[in-house]
């Protein structure tokens, strides 16, 4: 009975001192709004043109993961890119990556969450995140975007706004939607 107990206490204090460890890891885990999923290649280029991108614009990725939005923001439409990613792995592949093909003076990579980030200086923002997380985030675009800042959102919706534009990719099962959002001019008083 004694070793019984003994061996219970041990694995409780594991048990807790596992716990302890626990609360850094699930912080940085519940901070992810949707898991990292790659977007095609022919999405990301649609998406881009959706939201007529032009050099002068700078666009922002939020949850970036490899970057490849960005890459082709600055490569095709030779535009400023910024990516918030919370992944470190992730950030660290993407500016190795962005390094490679010299466009350090062009695009850069953020971690950090995206909830927290300053996007006052996007002219356009792309996202792939579940429609959850959208409303989420909802609350931070309307008060950080300028007017007339493109929002492209890849299969899931903004609740509570009307796209200007949606365009749907392949009809059958397994299609895709992206949503172009237009952020209103500000009310008059």
């Amino acid at each position: 009975m004694r070793t019984l107990l003994i061996s219970g206490a041990l694995l409780a204090g594991t048990v807790c001192g596992f716990a302890q460890g626990m609360p850094q890891r699930r912080e940085v885990y519940t901070k992810k709004l949707a898991p990292f999923v790659s977007s095609p290649q022919k999405i990301v280029d649609r998406m881009l043109e959706m939201a007529a991108i032009k050099p002068t614009d700078t666009v922002f990725d939020l949850g970036c993961g490899d970057g490849r939005i960005l890459l082709q923001a600055a490569q095709k439409y030779h535009a400023k890119a910024v990516g918030i990613e919370i992944d470190s792995k992730l950030v660290e592949m993407t500016n190795q990556r962005i390094a490679g093909l010299g466009l350090q003076n062009q695009v850069k990579v953020m971690q950090g969450n995206l909830l927290e980030a300053d996007l006052s200086t996007a002219d356009v923002v792309t996202i792939y995140l579940l429609t959850q997380s959208n409303e989420v985030l909802r609350p931070r675009l309307e008060k950080m975007l300028r007017p007339g800042t493109r929002v492209v959102s890849y299969d899931y919706s903004v609740p509570g706004w009307k796209p200007k534009k949606i365009d749907r990719t392949g009809e059958t099962q397994g299609g895709h939607v992206i949503y172009l959002y237009e952020m209103p001019p500000e009310k008059q008083p």
